[in-house]
């Protein structure tokens, strides 16, 4: 497994050197702290509700109060949607025991229609979260965050296909060391580079997720023709 990992992670570092998504000094940036000819730059001026925020990446070891933010914030959903939730799961690095991440505890909230908000926004925002992200063309994904941003709240519609994918990434992280230890060590090397703002940070790491998320239906596929 060393040697794989080896292998993984000077794969990483030729893909980052390599990467479309490159940081970028302030003195490229424009009057507002953007990259104005930058394609994904303007993607996410289409899909964030409020200014475009540059906070410093920081990645913090794994913090054992995180499942309990998490419980304490799905009693808070679940208590203002009620039925309307059809599933609470925890998802993102937070979910994972031991694994590294920015302590920002990631929630994936599946209900009927994401992308009829009168159903589910006015509830979530009197529990006081706030929405942040409103992207119809990705399968009606919303974002509600906290005041504080300390949890994001991911809201699906039932039968979406990236909730396969959220759950099957956070699986994979749990069982995989291999994987556990590539995203542990992908994200601190991102996080030391400087980016225009989280959204480019995270897509940074698309290649990287993707591959896990490839090997964890790889294995699930090969189960399950094991059980059948």
């Amino acid at each position: 497994m060393a040697d794989q990992l080896a292998v993984l992670l000077s794969s990483l570092r030729d893909a980052i050197k390599g990467a479309s998504l490159t940081p970028f000094t302030k003195s490229q940036r424009d009057s507002e702290g953007s990259m104005s000819d930058d394609p994904f730059e303007r993607r996410i001026r289409e899909v964030i509700i409020g200014e475009i925020e540059q906070p410093t990446i920081v990645i913090v070891d794994y913090d054992p109060a995180w499942p309990e933010r998490f419980r304490q914030a799905e009693v808070r959903i679940r208590a203002a949607l009620g039925e309307g939730a059809l599933s609470v799961e925890h998802i993102g690095s937070t979910s994972v025991p031991g694994l590294p991440a920015k302590p920002i505890v990631d929630i994936l909230l599946v209900v009927e229609d994401s992308g009829n908000e009168a159903t589910y926004l006015p509830a979530l925002e009197e529990a006081g979260y706030v929405l942040r992200v409103r992207e119809p063309d990705f399968d009606e994904h919303r974002m509600f965050r906290t005041p504080a941003k300390d949890v994001h709240v991911h809201v699906f519609s039932a039968g979406s296909p990236e909730i396969e994918r959220y759950l099957l990434l956070r699986d994979r992280l749990r069982q995989n060391e291999g994987d556990r230890e590539l995203y542990a060590q992908t994200k601190r090397v991102l996080a030391k580079r400087d980016w225009p703002n989280v959204e480019h940070y995270a897509e940074a790491k698309t290649d990287v997720i993707e591959g896990i998320v490839s090997r964890a239906a790889a294995a699930r596929s090969r189960h399950n023709g094991v059980n059948e």
